[in-house]
């Protein structure tokens, strides 16, 4: 945890009006730390800088005060043991693939799991208006992906994002959310609840200041760091002129693979993942074929993980049990839409779905899917 004093100077760094995060990271290179560049000599930091810049870090603002206090106000608030923390260049937890990027920023403000910052991730991007496949497909593959241990990263957007986050939770790679505003405020509001349950599970990150309101021009910056931080970016929906087609875009500048889902040449939603497809992105029809590129990179297999707190339920009672058969029929269901439709523990679930199985009664299909034979 920084200190107060290291806080202030990172913050007046990042929130310095015309002062660049290139510049600022150039000054960081040359004088080793934000405290040391605010403490530099004029003449110093003329040589390394054009006035205006010098002008504007030596006048300061009368915000600035107001800032650090309504920073650190934020951070003695955690609560729930969700952990709240702002993690600057240099850091040990500083995302190692971020660094790797043409423009890495200079601090992020977390909320949750700063340790998912560095775990293998995917992220999963597509249209807020997704069409249900669309959300089926997000939702299952990033389940998949989570339980081999992938981390799935998206923009808590409508649409695919919000069910890329959803399956993400569903496994013990969990999720990363990179939002477009401060993290004291939540966009969009319908998202409330599945913010809260990343920041109580995964991890929601942002490089604005406390504060920030979902101004259009923050999310292609923001998508910069969903496609920065990850191995690659899989894009389940996409129009011709979209959000998600900016951050494969992104992910491909910065040396990262591209997957994409195909769709219906008449669907709109589909012309930008065909589009990617004929442009070399990996086709992508079942989560496989993501582990498949993955692997190598990494250079270790990927093995099914089940989280260590979801054990089985020792006896379910006969309404639970009845309830989640009577759900259950010869078309394939999410694990994650057949828990919410029980309203019964994902234990109580997961055991009637053992005893389903073993009585040979039971299908599981890929994505987390299940039917009754």
């Amino acid at each position: 945890m920084l200190s107060r004093d290291e806080l202030a100077a990172w913050l007046r760094l990042a929130c310095t009006p015309g002062l660049t995060r290139a510049v600022a990271r150039r000054l960081l290179a040359a004088l080793g730390s934000a405290e040391r560049v605010l403490a530099a000599p004029e003449s110093m930091l003329l040589s390394l800088v054009g006035p205006d810049v010098v002008q504007a870090l030596t006048q300061g603002d009368p915000r600035d005060a107001d800032c650090v206090d309504t920073t650190c106000n934020w951070l003695a608030g955690a609560n729930a043991g969700i952990a709240r923390d702002v993690i600057v260049l240099g850091d040990a937890r500083y995302p190692a693939l971020l660094l790797e990027t043409a423009d890495p920023p200079l601090l992020l403000y977390t909320l949750g799991r700063a340790e998912l910052l560095a775990s293998a991730g995917i992220a999963i991007v597509g249209s807020r208006s997704a069409t249900p496949q669309g959300m089926d497909n997000a939702r299952s593959f990033a389940r998949f992906l989570s339980e081999h241990g992938l981390t799935i990263v998206s923009g808590l957007a409508m649409g695919i994002d919000g069910a890329a986050h959803e399956g993400g939770l569903a496994g013990p790679g969990s999720t990363v959310a990179f939002v477009g505003t401060g993290l004291d405020r939540v966009y969009p509001a319908r998202h409330a609840g599945l913010m809260k349950r990343i920041a109580a599970q995964g991890l929601v990150a942002s490089e604005y200041p406390l504060g920030s309101h979902p101004l259009a021009l923050n999310f292609p910056r923001r998508n910069r760091l969903i496609a920065g931080i990850t191995l690659g970016t899989l894009v389940v929906e996409a129009a011709v002129k979209s959000g998600s087609l900016i951050t494969a875009r992104m992910a491909l500048e910065q040396g990262r693979e591209v997957f994409a889902v195909p769709g219906s040449p008449l669907d709109p939603r589909a012309v930008g993942t065909n589009d990617l497809i004929k442009q070399g992105a990996t086709l992508t029809t079942e989560a496989s074929d993501v582990i498949n590129v993955v692997e190598p990179i990494l250079g270790r297999p990927l093995s099914l993980r089940e989280p260590d707190d979801d054990p089985l339920a020792s006896e379910p009672d006969s309404g639970d049990r009845a309830r989640i058969i009577d759900l259950l029929g010869p078309t394939p269901v999410l694990l994650d839409d057949l828990i919410r439709m029980a309203g019964a523990s994902p234990a109580i679930v997961r055991t009637v779905l053992l005893e389903l199985e073993l009585a040979g009664r039971l299908e599981r299909h890929g994505g987390g899917l299940v039917s009754l034979i």
